[in-house]
């Protein structure tokens, strides 16, 4: 497939996406550019969620994390539907009650203005490195297989990128958004079906030949229960995963705000434990897919690629799509998914992002109309430029398998929030709140130290993503100690 092809899909792929933008985002409306209008159909926004939720992070990396990790990230996925439940029966309700555009007004109105912005602040941090991880993994990609032989600098495929996510989010937002992830799930769906049948033809013989056969079966292990210290052992990836899932998409203004686009609670809820069933068969499928890369790779003698001097698993995926002799109808498909799974994420995220500036850092609500239209527009622009900036820097920064350094990160700086929703939630106790951003600081920084330390100081222990868990306790505990003494 000639780079020329690729760009030709790509500006296919873009041309339909802005029909769909030119289509909802006629009356460039803050309430439909905020919340969809309050009446998005909750089973278009649960299959549209279902590629935002696995992003270009699962399309690439999850696959490609099986050689090092087997199925062990099952662990974590049956963790994320149990963390659903939470989110449809715990907080979904409270949003709804609460009739939330941002919600971490939340914090405003349990704890004070304070709060609210250092809970604010944390999800932009968050969101920034989460969508700059997923962008810069797909960008990466584009550049091999693309611009490399042009002699396009990777900044440049970045700058284009983000420019294409701003041309097409800049009126609807999420209205927009709610259509295009149907869109882009459908193409990414299909991408993965289609790429599994067709390395399951040229490794031959029948499907249940290949699933019971002893090379699968060598990639194939979803339990680990031997050593506990083992970041990989089962109930850490099911505690971390229930954890990730409700900070990462409970707690998370990009998520929720397609959630709160529903009409009702009722829509909502069954739009979340919908969509947290379907991701356990999802990213099933993609697992086996991952374990039929290896195979293929060993079977045909196709090297893992070499990317910067190292090599890369992420991108074995595309590396066997694109030139591993799987067809025509393989390739267009796997750019088609590869697009489709770098936007569904991307553009959400910048949507969200000027959200949560406007309404949580701008006194949005208090603005005229005109002003709030300017304020939303050169926000979104901002925020545009900042996801640029931070994209290229990952390339001079990253070296880990990208998903497992995304989730590393989300430990960190999710842990904060955790932390003060649930202090929120399961206690009526106040704070003071001019101190709440210095126990979320510290809270990150001694959660750093027990996971830099835990091998010396815990007989070999090492934490998986139930370090969130402790980051949010850390918190918690925290929170206690700076709660007024009249209260307790």
């Amino acid at each position: 497939m000639t780079p020329i092809f690729i760009i030709a899909l790509i500006g296919i792929y873009f041309l339909l996406l802005i029909i769909i933008a030119r289509l909802t985002g006629k009356s460039d409306s803050n309430q439909d550019f905020f919340q969809a209008g309050k009446n998005a159909p909750w089973y278009v926004v649960a299959f549209g969620m279902i590629g935002a939720s696995l992003s270009g992070v699962t399309f690439i990396s999850v696959p490609g994390w099986v050689q090092s990790s087997q199925f062990s990230y099952m662990q974590i996925v049956i963790g994320y539907f149990l963390g659903y439940l939470v989110i449809a029966y715990v907080l979904l309700p409270i949003y709804y009650r609460m009739n939330l555009t941002s919600i971490y007004t939340y914090l405003k109105e349990r704890f004070g203005s304070k709060t609210h912005k250092t809970g604010a602040s944390f999800f932009m941090i968050s969101r920034i490195l989460g969508a700059s991880f997923r962008l810069y993994l797909v960008a990466s990609v584009l550049q091999y297989f693309v611009f490399d032989a042009w002699n396009v600098p990777f900044e440049f495929t970045v700058c284009l990128s983000i420019l294409l996510i701003w041309i097409y989010t800049n009126k609807g937002g999420i209205k927009t958004i709610v259509w295009t992830d149907t869109l882009q799930t459908i193409f990414m769906l299909s991408a993965v079906v289609i790429a599994l049948i067709s390395i399951k033809d040229g490794l031959g013989g029948s499907w249940m030949d290949l699933l019971y056969s002893e090379g699968f079966k060598s990639y194939s292990q979803v339990f680990f229960t031997e050593n506990f210290n083992d970041k990989t052992y089962f109930l850490k990836g099911i505690l971390g995963g229930m954890v990730i899932s409700i900070a990462m998409t409970g707690l998370d203004q990009d998520m929720m705000q397609k959630n709160l686009t529903c009409r009702n609670v009722k829509e909502a809820k069954w739009n979340v434990i919908s969509l947290g069933a379907i991701l356990i068969v999802v990213n099933l499928i993609f697992l086996v897919l991952g374990a039929f890369l290896f195979l293929y790779a060993d079977q045909q003698g196709i090297q893992v690629p070499v990317v910067d001097g190292q090599a890369k698993t992420d991108v074995l995926f595309p590396e066997i799509a694109l030139n591993g002799n799987l067809g025509i109808l393989t390739a267009t498909f796997f750019i088609l998914g590869l697009i489709a799974a770098a936007y569904s994420s991307a553009d959400s995220a910048l949507t969200s992002l000027t959200t949560s500036f406007c309404f949580d850092f701008l006194n949005f609500e208090n603005k005229t109309q005109e002003e709030q239209k300017k304020l939303r527009k050169w926000s979104h622009i901002g925020i545009s430029i900042v996801l640029a900036l931070v994209i290229i820097s990952f390339k001079y920064l990253l070296q880990d398998n990208i998903i497992s350094s995304l989730l590393q990160v989300a430990s960190y700086t999710y842990g904060p929030l955790l932390g003060l929703y649930a202090f929120g939630i399961l206690t009526n106790l106040a704070v003071r709140d001019n101190l709440v951003w210095l126990v979320a600081v510290i809270s990150v920084a001694a959660t750093y130290f027990l996971n830099s330390n835990s091998i010396a100081w815990f007989s070999g222990y090492v934490f998986g993503y139930e370090l969130l868990l402790v980051n949010g306790a850390l918190t918690f505990v925290g929170l206690l100690l700076i709660s007024p003494k009249s209260n307790q």
